[in-house]
């Protein structure tokens, strides 16, 4: 992908959009540059947040996920994070790709916000957050029900008012 970003989420601000995509581009080119032989974590890489930061990533096929994090978060937590952010989307994309990142960008946004919320990390447990992702999908196919159901009962409505009040029954 050449480090076109497929997901971005700041928790830290940053002051305009000219300076997020200077760190996204040098936080990229530090990233790729290492042989996958390397270690997942890069320490001070980004000014505009200070000394203290610290790049943990995974490199799968052609996607890099990486966190952006102060000293104080555990290398090997972060790595787990990344690692049941990526089976989420596994589970719920079958073999997550680019394409799936662009396409349904509401999804994985919802998956992240299950996982990371407002900078803090609020889950990593892959069974609980499936199992919040399949009530979500469940609360949303409910919800498409009920709207279709009310959809079908209001055009029975109108056009039982547009032709007199009456019912008709068609039995083909």
């Amino acid at each position: 992908n050449h480090g076109k970003p497929r997901l971005v989420k700041f928790y830290q601000s940053v002051e305009s959009e000219a300076l997020q995509q200077s760190v996204i581009r040098r936080v990229f080119q530090q990233v790729a540059a290492r042989p996958d032989s390397f270690c997942n974590y890069l320490e001070g890489i980004v000014p505009e947040w200070g000394d203290h930061i610290k790049l943990i990533y995974r490199h799968y096929a052609t996607l890099y996920f990486v966190f952006a994090v102060d000293q104080q978060e555990s290398d090997l937590g972060i790595l787990d994070l990344i690692q049941v952010f990526v089976e989420a989307l596994d589970k719920c994309f079958e073999n997550v790709c680019e394409l799936d990142l662009i396409f349904h960008s509401d999804r994985v946004h919802y998956i992240l916000d299950e996982i990371v919320m407002g900078g803090m990390v609020l889950e990593t447990n892959i069974h609980a957050v499936l199992q919040s992702i399949k009530d979500q999908g469940k609360m949303h196919q409910d919800s498409l029900t009920q709207q279709s159901t009310g959809t079908e009962a209001a055009a029975a409505g109108s056009m039982q008012s547009r032709l007199g009040g009456d019912t008709w029954q068609y039995n083909w």
